[in-house]
């Protein structure tokens, strides 16, 4: 029974894996190759026999499935393949019969293109479903020899005249390489216009490391498998489009990467041209291969200098803009002030007996002397940045005690203008840090004197202070997110805003004034602390500013000590800002308390009056000063009413306690905690009022009382300085004396009872004697107790020269 006859039947034919040996041994003996594939749109091979694999030139089975893919379809020329799938077709599904022949070209895996023969049959297997079975062998010199002798004649001339002009042009193009030190190559086409050869010259593969042609064969793919992949599409597409281009005029000229076998990728430049038949089918292509890996890099380095200086005419062009327009703003910014300053100084003399009028003259003379003094700050400051003389001094310190000043020093223009501020602290363990102080303090007012600049009067500005737990041992890294509810910045703006003398050129900002250097200055600041400073905004919603550093920590800070005699004691906070109530928790919890918040004062003495009725009475309560529905003070009033005096009440106030101490004492507040809350600070609160400390003992002394008896030395040649700053200190408590210049100041030391100084502030820049000058005498003085008097120097200098 026939094959076909199986199929027509319904009965498969048995094929399986264990079936391969016996057809190997079969077809061992056979003329050509046999092979089966599945009959389905993948064409792929179950079996070929070893016959197969020496016909397309393939060392083993393992190099015939790479060279094929081991499908049928990759054994097929490609551009034979649908004429070949179309015949197939024909001859199996629309004629109805199960067998076919077919004849198309191979290539094999020398890149030598043969004609075979193919007798197929199409059965269906048991455990293959459809497939193929198909013989073929090697008829190429059949087909070669019913080529028309008067074509081959042709051809044979066609080649003939083609060997001539290569011999001609291979004669001139070694001269060519032999100037420019070049490789060759050649490719030789058949009648057919298909690639019969490639040859490399010695030339060309000693540029690429390679000594004869074991090393670099004469194939094609020698040469396609080293280009970079990132050069690869486009090079081999050039190269064929001036294969298939019959008309001739297209050149190969490409540069691209090739990996050498010595020295890595290197640039090459390869350059080609085609001679062709009068039918336009190639002949032989001749090419020559450069390396430009020095020109290339010449070319770059060119063009990166070219970028460079681009970019440094830009930047100047851009710094000359600025700073022009940097000097037309302080010609109106600086006189601005100052005419303020002379006009309200003329008001006020011309009004001395109306006091309201005088002291309104006085605080605006005030005003527009701070922000001229601003002005030169910034200006000063900018100047030492960009002159290298800011150096950062690292110091132990207190980051609570950082975070207080700066509340301290914009606490008048908060209130002046309404602002809800608020500075919050979120799992901050270590307190005390190794950092330069005053940097620190200048990056955070910079940027929250920017927001009170910005921010409409009843606007909102938060700091948020948070750490990360994850610092390396030894080091904490902290962020400063400041947020405000301002106008906000443009998207061009935000893109220079750390650019010196920039400013927001909008209507929005129009009448606020300002040098444009203090985010510049900033940035560089927390640049040279090794932080990172970015910032969002929007117009018309605000700002956000976030700067990040990391310090060094002072000690075992990390490790939290609780208070024994509080742990698990029920704690009860109450503050209308969540922010606050989350932090405070957190640090309450963290010190071995069980803690509970709410929003309002009212709240949370309902929740008193509960927790006695369940006996499960509150031990500490932590309350904020200003809540909407009743204040800190009377819901500690009506606290201590209920619980009796042995509780501890501690009030949050981010204010000073002078305007709430009279209250607080009559209340029964325990004692103080000022906001932004650190856990240290409650901590210290929190045992001391365990202690029995008292909330007077927490008030700050009045500095008149510290400085009762102290006698300070003045020195200051300006008599204007002088007495301003001996009002100043008197009004502090201080006994003043003073001297006009160094000499006069070392004769009154010497000259002076022992003890009768208790310090000295010295000036350094005078007449007659200058303070360095004055102070080196002092020092030499043979009584101990007077050379060794604490003298602080005075300077409007700040630079690192005069603090050495």
């Amino acid at each position: 029974m026939s094959i076909g006859n199986y199929k027509e039947e319904g009965n498969p034919l048995i094929l399986s894996e264990e079936t391969f040996p016996i057809i190997e041994q079969i077809t061992t003996g056979m003329p050509g190759g046999f092979f089966i594939y599945h009959a389905d749109g993948a064409e792929e091979l179950i079996y070929a026999n070893k016959a197969l694999v020496e016909i397309y030139g393939c060392k083993d089975m393992e190099d015939f499935k790479r060279h094929t893919g081991f499908t049928f379809r990759g054994m097929v020329h490609p551009e034979d393949w649908e004429e070949v799938s179309k015949s197939i077709n024909s001859q199996i599904f629309y004629n109805k019969d199960n067998c076919d022949y077919v004849e198309y070209r191979i290539i094999r895996r020398d890149g030598d293109i043969r004609w075979i023969a193919d007798y197929g049959h199409y059965v269906n297997t048991r455990h293959f479903g459809d497939v193929f079975y198909v013989f073929i062998e090697d008829v190429t010199s059949r087909h070669y020899k019913q080529i028309d002798e008067e074509n081959a004649k042709r051809l044979l001339e066609d080649k003939l005249k083609a060997m001539k002009l290569l011999e001609h042009e291979t004669t001139s193009l070694k001269i060519v390489h032999e100037i420019l030190k070049s490789g060759m190559w050649t490719m030789e086409f058949n009648e057919l216009g298909e690639l019969e050869s490639v040859l490399w010259s010695r030339d060309f593969r000693s540029m690429l490391g390679y000594a004869d042609e074991k090393g670099f064969p004469n194939r094609l793919e020698a040469w396609t498998e080293l280009i970079h992949p990132e050069d690869k599409e486009e090079v081999l597409r050039d190269f064929f489009e001036t294969v298939s281009d019959y008309s001739g005029e297209k050149i190969f000229d490409s540069k691209y990467r090739i990996m050498t076998k010595n020295e890595g990728y290197r640039w090459f430049r390869s350059t080609g041209k085609l001679s062709r038949r009068s039918d336009g089918t190639p002949i032989t292509y001749v090419g020559t291969f450069i390396d430009i890996t020095l020109d290339v890099k010449k070319d770059r380095e060119l063009a990166e200098q070219k970028k460079l200086l681009e970019e440094a005419l830009e930047q100047a062009q851009h710094s000359n803009r600025a700073k022009t327009v940097f000097l037309n703003n302080m010609s109106h910014d600086i006189r601005t002030p100052m005419n303020a300053i002379i006009g309200f100084t003329n008001l006020a003399s011309s009004h001395i007996d109306n006091k309201e009028l005088v002291r309104d003259y006085l605080s605006k003379i005030t005003a527009s002397s701070n922000h001229l003094l601003s002005l030169i700050n910034d200006v000063l400051d900018m100047s030492r940045i960009e002159s290298g003389r800011v150096h950062i001094e690292e110091k132990e310190c207190n980051l609570s005690e950082v975070m207080h000043d700066l509340k301290t020093i914009v606490q008048a223009d908060v209130r002046a203008k309404q602002i809800n501020f608020s500075i919050d602290t979120l799992d901050v363990v270590n307190d005390d840090i190794i950092c330069d102080r005053l940097r620190l303090n200048q990056v955070l007012l910079n940027i929250v004197s920017n927001s009170l600049k910005f921010t409409a009067a009843g606007g909102t500005i938060s700091v948020r202070v948070s750490q990360d737990q994850n610092a390396p041992k030894g080091f904490a890294a902290y962020e400063f997110k400041i947020r405000d509810s301002g106008i906000g910045m443009s998207k061009d703006f935000l893109a220079h805003i750390f650019e010196p003398f920039e400013r927001e050129r909008t209507s929005t900002v129009s009448g606020t004034q300002g040098t444009g250097l203090g985010m510049a200055i900033t940035k560089n600041i927390v640049d040279m602390m090794n932080g990172e400073i970015s910032v969002e905004s929007e117009q018309g919603k605000g700002t956000e500013f976030t700067v990040s550093f990391r310090f060094r920590t002072v000690g075992n800070a990390a490790a939290v000590e609780k208070i024994p005699s509080l742990e698990n004691a029920r704690a009860l906070v109450a503050d209308d800002d969540f922010n606050s109530c989350s932090a405070v928790t957190k640090i309450l919890n963290t010190l071995g308390l069980r803690t509970e918040w709410t929003a309002s004062g009212k709240e949370a003495i309902l929740r008193t009056e509960l927790a006695m009725d369940a006996k499960e009475d509150f031990d500490v309560f932590v309350l904020d000063w200003q809540m909407p529905d009743l204040n800190g003070v009377e819901t500690a009033r009506r606290i201590r009413r209920l619980v009796g005096k042995d509780k501890i009440i501690i009030i949050m106030t981010a204010y000073d306690w002078a305007e709430i101490e009279s209250d607080a004492k009559e209340s029964g507040i325990t004692a103080f905690c000022s906001k932004p809350v650190f856990l240290s600070e409650l901590r210290t609160a929190l045992f001391n009022a365990k202690e029995g400390k008292t909330v007077t003992e927490d008030l700050p002394p009045d500095n008149r009382e510290v400085f009762k008896n102290k006698s300070i030395l003045l020195v200051e040649d300006n008599e204007l300085n002088q007495e301003i700053a001996k009002t100043i200190l008197e009004e502090a408590g201080f006994a003043v004396d003073t001297a006009d210049d160094g000499s006069m100041a070392v004769e009154k030391v010497r000259n002076s009872k022992e003890g009768q100084y208790d310090l000295v502030l010295m000036d350094i820049q005078m007449p007659i004697m200058d303070g360095y000058q004055a102070t080196r005498k002092i020092r030499d003085l043979p009584d101990l107790s007077r050379a060794n008097i604490p003298i602080i120097a005075m300077t409007a200098n700040a630079f690192e020269e005069d603090k050495q």
